[in-house]
């Protein structure tokens, strides 16, 4: 984790991120600003759709696409049409620690046994489900996801600022990832 950067005032922001709507996501979520009136979203945040995590932002500051693992590659129409139709140019990509998306395998019995008991499935139909989908929502180690997605976008979406960050829960805090090259 040594390649996260803490966030506990405006000085602490990547200059890559002063003056944009990422630095006004940490002011309101880290630091607590008090919120600004906002007619229209300022960026598009990807992010987990764990319940442990919740951003403090105000209305109309952001469109929120939650995924598991935040995983953007298959909500691509949605990013596009916040791009085209809200005139969104940042995109705040937020992984988490401690992700149920991380070593799905590890996962198959809890989640088969879950849908036979909770939904109704059959144990084969089940584990089909599973086998079919995990292998596309398994993030792997988040840092090393969130920064792999981040490029995929930056590559799909030249012209967007693409700033992948991290939430910790056990502070529930944003912090800022250093990509080789920085």
């Amino acid at each position: 984790m040594n390649r996260l950067y803490a966030v506990t005032s405006d000085k602490d922001i990547f200059p890559q991120y002063v003056g944009t709507p990422v630095q006004l996501l940490f002011r309101y979520h880290n630091l607590s600003i008090p919120f600004e009136k906002h007619v229209k979203p300022e960026l598009i945040v990807g992010m987990c759709m764990d319940n442990r995590k919740q951003l403090t932002i105000p209305d109309n500051f952001a469109f929120v696409i939650r995924s598991g693992g935040g995983n953007l590659r298959f909500s691509e129409f949605k990013v596009s049409f916040a791009i085209a139709t809200g005139e969104v140019t940042t995109l705040a990509l937020i992984a988490h620690n401690n992700c149920g998306m991380v070593n799905l395998m590890s996962k198959k019995d809890k989640f088969v046994e879950g849908l036979v008991k909770l939904a109704g499935w059959d144990k084969e139909k089940a584990e089909e489900h599973f086998i079919q989908f995990a292998p596309m929502f398994e993030i792997g180690n988040e840092i090393d996801f969130v920064l792999q997605e981040a490029k995929r976008l930056r590559d799909k979406y030249p012209k967007i600022l693409v700033a992948p960050l991290m939430y910790l829960l056990e502070d529930n805090k944003l912090y800022q990832l250093k990509e080789l090259g920085d």
